[in-house]
């Protein structure tokens, strides 16, 4: 059974890598999720790996219900640790010489003030048999400066390296606001209409159609149904939009929107642990889980790259010295100074970092993404295919016309019909079973239906009165004709007994939003916008046209839309495919990116879904890419940085032209220069 541990103490992505390293080794099923400082285990000895825990990250574990971070304790040592370092630079001239052990003093323990951290680690996989970690270089690096007396940027090293440490820290704080928002958005009780009247109850304790209140200015606890009342909903926890929304009698309601108005009396249609929170926030929180390749690669040069640079610099200590017969003081100087300015911190830092921060500020206008990898997939989209019924269109469907066929009347077709949909959640079953009861038909009207069956893509067949009915699109005529929809309807057709016995018109209207969010993705230069429909030609020729899409096709079983999109992948295209629908969820995940509607989508489609829209609106695609695209950017943008500034100065270092302070410079001073570049996500 899979259990989850808050972990405190623990807030570099590279120490969080080693510990899951560390862990799976050992043999258990685990995995860390960094922004919201938890580990997520099956069946494994805590106190074994909490030793672990600590063995690479000194200070940090396993703390039940505890959010507790090092950033404060970590700054009030760096802040301690500066005042003693000015200190000694302010009275080492005084010192040098005479008084040369209290110099060294002074400095040594500003050093173990800053660097205890690292100092300890390295001790501890020294200890291990493991040598080459950024730590080793740090420490290896400062400890040969004060051998040479390079005591001031001795010193600066381990400083500088603490303070990126610390902007590291409050640099993944941020990100983690954005989960923590989602943490604050899960209810602890409800106010449950009982029979004795409203009693507080755990919201875990609440099951499906139990009714509860909720008064104006709370928070809805469980998705539901509004039974009586009207009121105005604030989703802007959600979906990150101000602008709230008139809610009324048989409104589906979402966990986590806030009653702004109203009292509502509200049917549950999920329990707690089914409630969109709490499915929204465990995809989150299993984000950091999925790694871009740029991560993976980055972490597995890191591994090559530390043990190269080591032997690199051996060489520099020890040959060039021997063949000139130079002075080896100089040339060790030349590779403490590569050692330094080796140090992988800036990508392995910054690369994590920027995925982190691109999947908060998505997170906070709506869009939840599910791993650093589709957000990079993401960014290099070429084609974005749109489901229609509830991804384009609204998804509530009015019937326009009924007609009966074959001596059948109106009202018994529609009776028929409600009848066997009143088993199905579909949106067009919804709305042929609301037409029912409001030309009177009850509940108990309804006739008896048997051997059920739903196929995805066609529509669905029954028994009723001994007779076998079909309900569905022109699939199930078998090869009867007859005129087509008018423009922009959808047509369901009612076969009794192998006969047509009834049409009914079904009209459905575009998002507000469809539109501008059509235009938006074509400002962003991709090669194709289209839509893949179930619905009849006629009607997807309608919405194509009125909303300028690149092609379309109607008509489509989930299968013709699994084939359609196969065919665009083979010729090369990235392709995003936007549905909610259980019959979406084949093509969602055959699709390089699945995008599902969160609060209209299907279970199906929101499992399978790689990023989930949390207010259900297209214009959300673009706004996903452009976050996408962004962090791309700023990522490349670190790599570049690094890697050319460090090979920069490991050329001039090596001909002595860089002294200790410009080393710093290249490690430290581009690694935080790279953290800082990463929040710039956030001000996108």
């Amino acid at each position: 059974m899979k259990t989850r541990h808050r972990i405190k103490g623990l807030d570099c992505p590279v120490c969080a890598a080693k510990i899951e390293d560390r862990i799976k080794k050992m043999g258990y099923n685990a995995r860390i999720d960094l922004p919201s400082q938890s580990l997520i285990i099956e069946d494994g000895d805590i106190e074994e790996i909490n030793r672990i825990i600590s063995s690479v990250e000194p200070g940090a574990g396993i703390a039940e219900n505890s959010n507790v971070s090092p950033v404060g304790r970590k700054l009030k040592i760096l802040l301690l640790s500066c005042i003693v370092y000015i200190f000694a630079l302010i009275t080492g001239r005084y010192l040098h010489g005479s008084y040369e052990p209290l110099e060294y003093g002074i400095y040594i323990l500003a050093y173990i003030l800053a660097g205890n951290g690292v100092l300890l680690k390295a001790g501890k996989n020294i200890l291990h048999g493991r040598f080459f970690d950024e730590n080793f270089l740090m420490t290896l690096a400062t400890v040969g400066a004060f051998l040479i007396h390079e005591l001031p940027e001795a010193v600066a090293v381990m400083l500088f390296y603490n303070a990126g440490e610390i902007l590291e820290g409050m640099a993944l704080a941020r990100s983690r606001k954005s989960i923590s928002s989602l943490v604050n958005l899960k209810a602890e009780t409800v106010n449950k209409i009982a029979p004795e009247g409203i009693v507080t109850v755990p919201a875990s304790s609440m099951t499906v159609g139990e009714r509860f209140i909720v008064k104006s200015g709370e928070r809805i606890p469980l998705d539901g149904s509004i039974v009586s009342g009207e009121t105005w909903l604030d989703l802007s926890l959600l979906t990150g939009e101000s602008k709230p929304v008139k809610a009324g009698e048989g409104y589906r309601v979402v966990a986590g929107t806030i009653n702004s108005t109203g009292l509502i009396e509200v049917e549950a249609t999920a329990i707690l642990e089914r409630s969109y929170t709490s499915r929204m926030l465990q995809m989150v929180e299993e984000a950091s889980s999925r790694k871009s390749r740029t991560e993976r690669f980055i972490t597995k040069f890191s591994r090559i790259y530390t043990p190269i640079v080591v032997l690199i610099a051996v060489f520099l200590a020890t040959v060039p010295p021997f063949f000139t017969g130079g002075n080896y003081s100089e040339w060790l100087h030349r590779a403490l100074i590569l050692l330094v300015i080796s140090c992988p911190c800036a990508l392995v830092i910054s690369v994590p970092l920027g995925y982190f921060a691109g999947i908060g500020k998505a997170s906070r206008t709506g869009v939840l993404i599910k791993g650093s990898n589709y957000l990079e997939v993401l960014a290099g989209i070429d084609m974005v295919l749109f489901d229609k019924t509830g991804t384009l269109t609204e998804g509530k469907f009015g019937i326009s016309e009924i007609s009966g066929h074959n001596g059948m009347a109106q009202a018994e077709a529609i009776l028929i019909a409600a009848s066997v949909e009143s088993n199905s959640n579909h949106p067009i079953a919804r709305s042929i079973v609301d037409y029912a009861f409001s030309i009177g038909f009850k509940k108990e009207d309804f006739l008896a239906v048997r051997n059920y069956r739903e196929i995805p893509g066609e529509g669905v067949y029954a028994i009723v009165e001994g007779n076998e009915v079909a309900l569905g699109n022109e699939r199930i005529l078998r090869g009867l004709s007859l005129s087509s929809s008018p423009k922009g309807r959808s047509k369901i057709y009612l076969t009794v007994g192998g006969k047509l016995s009834g049409t009914i018109d079904i009209s459905d209207k575009l998002k507000e939003d469809s539109k501008k969010a059509i235009e938006s993705l074509r400002g962003q230069g991709l090669a194709s916008i289209a839509m893949l429909t179930g619905d009849s030609p006629d009607v997807a020729a309608a919405i194509s046209s009125e909303l300028g899409l690149d092609w379309y096709q109607g008509g489509l079983s989930p299968e013709g839309k699994l084939e359609i999109l196969e065919k665009s992948s083979s010729a090369g295209c990235k392709i995003a495919f936007v549905g909610d629908g259980i019959n979406d969820a084949p093509v969602i995940v055959r699709s390089d990116v699945g995008i599902a509607m969160g609060r209209a989508g299907s279970d199906a489609a929101i499992e399978t879904a790689d990023i989930v829209i949390s207010d259900d609106s297209p214009l959300q695609v673009s706004r996903a890419i452009a976050i996408a695209r962004r962090t791309r950017s700023i990522v490349f943008q670190n790599i570049s940085l690094a890697i050319g500034t460090k090979a920069l100065f490991i050329i001039l270092g090596a001909f002595g032209l860089v002294n200790m302070w410009g080393a710093v410079f290249a490690d430290v001073g581009v690694a935080l220069l790279a953290v800082l570049n990463s929040l710039r996500i956030f001000h996108g």
